[in-house]
């Protein structure tokens, strides 16, 4: 028997780097998409069509006439499966106004960053099915509708038969979803790499040339080692989420940078295009995701009774950037965290 749901559309809300990577790959492959998003990127895909790559070398392209875009949530529609990619902040605006348009029971996947959106969905739309989830890639725009794929990983999501129904049509769009019954782990693990984001974006410069430069790499460092001592205190594993368990990165982060180059191979297996969204969002003036990533730290260590520092300076470090707008130098950032 045919599935009756098997026509039903992704909704793709928040047509951004992630939102048009992930949607793209599924239209590419089949799959019917409808993608909501900000008249900017949906102008350039209106003229170029959508075209996403990545670092193996795949290019996929999917012309302008074949695209379900909108500028708002469309009415009348019932898709099989959501994924929510707008920026954090944003959150609980989109929930609301997908609760409005859409059937009670509907799954929602939080495809973001930070640790607590589902749950801000969930508040903001609880006739919905809030399922977090996990991009362990970075994904960047170098091009008018052109969305590409520097880095490696593969995408988690909470454990859901919605998710379940749509797994193959996901690894046939090259894009492996790993189902967890608890993501938390997963999602402290994403967001101890994350923590490079801000780093980058102040650096100025892309994420290969920026993590060959030791100076930036302490930073990252320092960073993660305050996190992990807090995850420690407050019993919780992060998930290993990269090519090393989470608390062996700020070792190998500290290295020289030769015997680093030689040790960390599978780390640098980054496309030379690769940036973080968040240098894209300081460059653009738009708000930035500081406070899904440093936040979490800096909220996690105030239910502990204590500080996070660094994590707290780098938040001031980045909302302070537009009124400079000039790279950071690894001597200036290692002693703005107090290195």
């Amino acid at each position: 028997m045919t599935d009756p749901h098997a026509a039903a559309p992704v909704l793709v809300m928040g047509a951004g780097t992630i939102g048009c990577y992930l949607g793209g790959c599924l239209q590419a492959a089949g799959v019917p998409v409808i993608l909501v998003g900000r008249p900017r990127v949906l102008d350039a895909l209106r003229t170029h069509g959508l075209t996403v790559s990545d670092l193996d070398g795949g290019s996929r392209h999917i012309d302008a006439a074949a695209l379900q875009l909108h500028e708002r949530m469309p009415t009348g529609i019932l898709p099989r499966l959501v994924l929510l990619a707008v920026k954090s902040g944003a959150t609980a605006e989109a929930a609301a106004t997908l609760a409005a348009a859409l059937p009670a029971g509907t799954p929602v996947v939080s495809m973001q960053n930070g640790l607590s959106n589902a749950l801000v969905g969930r508040g903001a739309a609880p006739s919905l099915r809030w399922l977090a989830g996990m991009v362990p890639y970075n994904v960047a725009e170098i091009g008018p509708g052109h969305y590409h794929r520097g880095t490696t990983g593969t995408l988690a999501a909470q454990d859901d038969p919605a998710l379940r129904a749509v797994a193959a049509d996901f690894a046939r769009a090259g894009l492996p979803l790993q189902l967890h019954a608890d993501l938390r782990a997963v999602q402290w693990g994403k967001l101890l790499l994350n923590l490079n984001n801000p780093v980058n974006a102040l650096s100025g410069l892309p994420l290969r040339a920026q993590l060959m430069d030791r100076g930036y790499r302490l930073c990252l460092a320092a960073l993660q080692t305050e996190a992990l001592g807090l995850l420690k205190q407050a019993g919780i594993a992060p998930a290993q989420v990269g090519a090393l368990p989470a608390h062996r990165i700020p070792l190998l982060l500290q290295l020289p940078t030769p015997l680093f180059k030689l040790i960390a191979a599978r780390m640098l297996r980054i496309d030379p295009k690769a940036r973080s969204s968040m240098a894209d969002d300081l460059v653009a003036g738009r708000a930035t995701e500081i406070d899904a990533l440093c936040g979490e730290v800096v909220r996690l260590a105030e239910s502990l009774g204590r500080t996070a520092p660094r994590n707290a300076r780098m938040i001031a470090a980045v909302n302070a950037w537009p009124q400079q707008r000039l790279p950071m130098t690894a001597q200036r950032m290692k002693a703005a965290l107090g290195l």
